[in-house]
């Protein structure tokens, strides 16, 4: 490295540690001509944004912890202190709350983009891996912060985030637990150690980054036509050309977060978690951050537990969809058996369903048929699967069209995807049984009866008919939509949608941009 070529400065310092060390050449070559496609939208600023919170959040972190006491009776009295009493401690504690909010907004928006132009096809594949694995690193982090101050909603929602370790078979209770509590309960051995993962996992993340732009300057950045650049008339320097773009958008950015900052501090967080963290009192409602919501909504989606019929049916239907849809042509199958495959699996997988809401089913669930995977741990499995499904999802989408200008199903299959996501974190945040239609079916005064809450006489067989949909059906429902975007209408896609014309190049689609603008 230090043998190759290099320019000189004119700065003698620079040029003095250049010439020894030749970081200031890297950078120039890295950052300042290296070559990018001529095309970027604003979606490709939050990469740039998602990097500067990070760096927000571990300066006022480490700052942070300089105040804290992790301790489980004083931990809420240092917060308070670090607000109070400390010069500068309400701002501090401000951009970091509000900044793991701006950073999970950045984040989203830099994934949807991701997804929706395709960024995750070949070459890039790892460049995509890497960028879930900063995001697992991220909620993690993030959840563990969330429990330190010491509030209610610290305390309970660790409580209910940790005890679902404990629903997998055989090793959660007795293992997985007692090391992530650091004991039986929730005490001062996990603040602690949660505090001291809280201070590591952003040095984790900071690295992984590093990783991620390595990646990016590999392959090479994607654009919204999601074709490669072909020469130099199809790029531009990154500086002073994007440096300058990605500086105006993050000062938008910066200027709606200072708002929040400065002038509506708590509107992003849960008012239990001002008061003590008491363990003999537990809040009506527990739900955790917003950025958590639609993985918290998949959780709680799951409420049967599963049965040999219903794992055999899922098995059959796993084969149909790795058979007939995620390969272009079968290869050991007939269409015949494929219909079969169906229609078996799918009536084994509804049979177990509804066998398990009603036991007064012909074939009665026998200890012989059901399996180590209750409701809590079924919810567990969905919650982490629905995160899991974006590692592989480079190889569910296998179309060669990368950009969803050019694929309109592929547009509104995104395009409903993210509705789901929204709906999902909607549901999450309100109660399990949240009654959002209802009707009655019966006797009118009975019906208003039960409507109003009480009881009324009803003649045996006259008993009344409730129909409802509940916040429960409405998570299950998109959650169904969630995974089906996957694991079924991504791979049809890839073998069914036939796309629009790509252009030849990025240079003569910027140009005819221009000219339509300009007619």
């Amino acid at each position: 490295m230090g043998h190759g070529p290099r320019d000189g400065f004119d700065n003698p310092i620079i040029e003095w540690v250049d010439s020894r060390l030749p970081i200031f050449t890297m950078m120039q070559k890295e950052y300042g001509v290296f070559p990018t496609p001529r095309n970027f939208n604003w979606f490709w600023n939050f990469g740039a944004i998602a990097m500067f919170m990070l760096m927000t959040m571990i300066i006022t972190g480490i700052v942070l912890a300089m105040h804290y006491t992790a301790d489980t009776k004083l931990a809420f009295d240092s917060v308070e202190r670090i607000t109070r009493d400390v010069n500068g401690g309400w701002l501090l504690r401000n951009l970091h709350t509000n900044g793991a909010s701006f950073f999970f907004i950045a984040v989203y928006i830099h994934m949807f983009r991701g997804i929706y132009y395709g960024s995750y096809k070949g070459p890039r594949e790892l460049l995509w891996i890497l960028g879930v694995v900063i995001f697992l690193l991220m909620m993690a982090t993030a959840f563990i912060g969330y429990v330190l101050p010491w509030g209610q909603m610290s305390l309970w929602g660790a409580t209910v985030i940790t005890n679902l370790f404990s629903a997998i078979p055989f090793i959660g209770e007795e293992y997985i637990m007692p090391l992530l509590l650091g004991g039986f309960s929730i005490d001062n051995a996990t603040l602690t150690r949660f505090f001291a993962l809280h201070y590591l996992l952003p040095f984790v993340i900071f690295a992984v980054v590093f990783l991620h732009i390595w990646a990016l300057h590999v392959t090479g950045s994607n654009n919204p036509l999601g074709i490669e650049p072909k020469g130099v008339q199809d790029t531009l320097p990154f500086h002073p050309y994007y440096t300058m773009k990605d500086f105006f958008g993050m000062i938008i950015f910066m200027i709606i977060y200072a708002w929040f900052v400065f002038f509506a501090p708590d509107a992003m967080g849960h008012p239990d978690n001002y008061i003590p963290a008491n363990p003999m009192v537990t809040p009506p409602h527990i739900v955790p951050e917003w950025y958590f919501l639609p993985f918290y909504a998949i959780l709680r989606a799951i409420t049967f537990n599963f049965n040999l019929f219903m794992l055999a049916g899922l098995g059959l239907l796993a084969v149909f969809m790795v058979e007939f849809i995620w390969r272009y042509k079968p290869k050991y199958l007939s269409n015949g058996q494929g219909i079969l495959l169906v229609v078996v699996g799918s009536a084994l997988a509804v049979f177990g369903l509804l066998a398990d809401f009603n036991q007064t089913w012909g074939i009665p669930l026998t200890a012989s048929t059901q399996v180590p995977i209750s409701a809590k741990f079924g919810g567990v499995l969905a919650m982490f699967g629905s995160i899991g499904l974006l590692v592989v999802l480079p190889w569910l989408d296998s179309h060669p069209i990368r950009s969803a200008r050019f694929r309109p199903l592929f547009r509104v299959a995104v395009l409903t995807f993210t509705l789901s996501v929204f709906v999902l974190g909607y549901a999450g945040s309100q109660p399990s049984d949240k009654v959002y239609w209802s009707t009655c079916l019966g006797d009118a005064h009975v019906c208003e009866a039960i409507e109003h809450g009480g009881s009324a006489h009803v003649e045996s067989g006259a008993e009344p008919t409730v129909l409802k949909i509940d916040n429960t059906m409405v998570a299950q429902l998109f959650t169904a939509l969630y995974f089906s975007f996957f694991l079924i209408i991504l791979p049809l896609l890839s073998r069914f949608e036939k796309g629009r014309e790509l252009p030849t190049s990025i240079h003569e689609a910027v140009l005819a941009k221009k000219q339509k603008a300009g007619a």
